[in-house]
């Protein structure tokens, strides 16, 4: 016979995937017992307005949207703080929390990813800050209080939107990236020059093309040495360079990782009873760390663990970069085509679009909207689902 133990459904984790992941179950099993694992306080919060925070005036406790212990009534659901899943005994069906076992029926491992850091001489490196939870945008914080300067390491997604905020916010900011524009890994390099131009213009200074070899201690704050042997000063130094998906709880349990922990369509690890969603799993192969996947993706998890086996299906999902400097919606192409440009008005200030088309057929593949032309991406994606390019 079972028992509560054995339908208990454990999500480790308390991010947009976990939290999501629960309600959504929630709505459809009032009953099954539900248990959240939780590394920091299981506080909800958005992870994405981190970056964005300053210019909206939030603290870092504002940015809480529910406390634990209001997530743990409206969820009906068991939430342990603080703890770290140690093992995951995969025949035994249990995680090991605290050295004690906890029986599941199914688990979703909701793990997120952590902060990549490049290495980096000096006697100052281990002060380069990282974003990547609430506990760390209160530390980032904290450092800015008196400062007048920040030194901002990657030009991606996170790293623009960071120099954004802060500048809006009034702060002399340096953004550094070895490569030659701006999102290089989003935006074709035509649009990347005209991003960089809308930073520059925001009074964001540039160093691409630029690695960074040492942070030290200075006088006052810090001097950055660059790969070419320039010297920046500032108050700050943050690292936004990306996000490495957390795997290793996964691999040392003998479940199948790559890229991110290896999932299929269903969000099904190797592992019986065991799923993975969010930063930390490769679904299909791909990892997706934007909020419109890990959303389809917790919905489609939670009628799965509902006895619905349900494919997680994709749709046509922009990104939008949190840049005031130059609103940005990027649809990245899913396969190699050929770019086409058009100023979004006669004034290069406006911005541009930029239209990826299969190299044969013509077929819309993916797109970049730059300032006034994000007013065309609702157009774009409804043409592109219909099939009308």
């Amino acid at each position: 016979m079972n028992t509560d133990n054995d339908k208990r459904v454990i999500i480790v984790g308390t991010g947009i995937a976990g939290y999501t992941v629960a309600r959504e179950l929630r709505k459809l099993e009032k009953q099954v017992p539900i248990v959240l694992i939780s590394e920091d306080a299981g506080d909800f919060y958005s992870k994405p307005t981190l970056s964005n925070a300053l210019a909206m005036n939030k603290t870092p406790q504002n940015l809480i949207t529910f406390d634990a212990g209001a997530m743990r009534t409206q969820l009906n659901a068991g939430i342990i703080a603080h703890r770290k899943v140690e093992r995951i005994a995969v025949d035994a069906h249990e995680v090991i929390v605290n050295g004690a076992p906890l029986r599941y029926g199914k688990l979703v491992l909701a793990l997120g990813a952590d902060a990549r850091r490049v290495p980096l001489a000096g006697d100052a490196a281990a002060d380069v800050l990282s974003v990547n939870s609430l506990d760390d945008y209160a530390r980032f914080r904290a450092r800015l209080d008196g400062a007048k300067s920040v030194a901002l390491l990657g030009a991606g997604l996170i790293g623009c939107e960071f120099a954004n905020d802060l500048a809006l916010g009034g702060y002399d900011v340096t953004l550094i990236d070895p490569a030659a524009t701006p999102l290089s890994r989003l935006l074709p390099e035509l649009a990347g020059d005209a991003y960089a131009r809308a930073l520059d213009r925001q009074g964001i200074r540039l160093r691409l093309g630029q690695s960074v070899a040492s942070v030290d201690r200075g006088a006052s704050g810090y001097a950055v040495t660059l790969g070419n042997g320039d010297v920046i000063a500032a108050d700050v130094v943050l690292s936004a360079i990306g996000l490495a998906p957390r795997v290793a709880l996964a691999a040392q349990s003998g479940i199948d990782v790559d890229i991110g922990i290896r999932t299929d369509a269903w969000c099904r690890t190797s592992a019986a009873d065991i799923y993975a969603l969010g930063d930390c799993a490769a679904i299909e192969g791909k990892v997706q760390p934007y909020v419109l996947p890990i959303m389809h993706a917790a919905r489609a998890l939670a009628r799965t663990l509902s006895g619905e086996p349900t494919r997680v299906e994709f749709p046509f999902m922009p990104i939008t970069v949190k840049s005031p400097a130059s609103p940005t919606v990027i649809l990245p192409p899913g396969e190699a085509g050929e770019w086409r440009f058009a100023p979004a008005s006669a004034d290069p200030r406006d911005g541009l679009s930029a239209l990826c088309e299969h190299a044969v057929d013509k077929r819309a593949l993916g797109f970049a909207l730059l300032g006034t032309a994000t007013q065309g991406n609702a157009e774009l994606i409804k043409a592109m689902t219909t099939g009308a390019f």
